[in-house]
């Protein structure tokens, strides 16, 4: 199925704030989805799998316990995610030279475009490295080196993020991108619990404004 960014983007969205998200963390996925489809990855793909990987469980379970040494989570596998949203809240301290580094990522593709957003508040580029992948992103391009099979995996061990780094290769975003029938399905199960139930009141409403006159 081929579908606009806008409409993985609002998707994504909706599907993640029904899996429990935070509306600012439902927004900063939905984002990164996009982001990762435009530079034909299978962003809702993966954020499918990590709603149903995590969904209902607390997100404190699947944070970084404490930002110092190597970050790791109390329940052993870490969402890309929140752990995202933390390394690009501490950006400055990879300018500073400093290698933030994390044990135990589920998709770690997901962590990427906050490097993406990292990049573009320090002014230079960000690589995010696990295994055999190393992705470098300016913000506006992405560098891939390493195996489709590697960067895709579900999960990493360690990953580290660094800065500055060096683009070469980079390859532009593109305007739409396809999406597996499945995943789509997936979200838009996860997006219908956004959905409030209908009640008398509103039935009476939504059938129609006959029922009363305000002449």
């Amino acid at each position: 199925m081929n579908h606009s960014l806008n409409e993985i983007e609002a998707m994504s969205k909706r599907a993640a704030r029904g899996a429990g998200l935070s509306w600012g963390l439902a927004e900063e996925a939905a984002k990164g989805t996009r982001w990762l489809a435009a530079f034909s990855f299978p962003g809702a793909e993966m954020l499918a799998d990590l709603l149903t990987l995590n969904d209902r469980l607390p997100a404190l379970d699947f944070s970084p316990a404490v930002l110092s040494g190597t970050w790791a989570a109390p329940a052993g596998r870490m969402s890309p995610l929140i752990a995202g949203a933390a390394m690009s809240d501490c950006a400055v301290r990879m300018e500073a030279g400093q290698v933030i580094e994390m044990e135990n990522v589920s998709l770690p593709l997901l962590v990427v475009p906050f490097a993406a957003g990292a990049a573009l508040r320090l002014g230079v580029p960000v690589s995010v490295t696990w295994e055999d992948a190393r992705l470098t992103t300016d913000g506006q391009r992405l560098c891939v080196q390493g195996e489709r099979e590697a960067i895709l995996c579900s999960h990493a061990s360690t990953l580290t993020c660094a800065a500055p780094a060096e683009m070469s290769g980079q390859s532009e975003p593109v305007m739409r991108a396809d999406v597996d029938p499945q995943a789509w399905e997936k979200l838009g199960e996860f997006a219908h619990r956004t959905y409030a139930p209908a009640t008398e009141a509103s039935r009476i409403l939504g059938a129609g404004a006959g029922l009363s006159d305000n002449d």
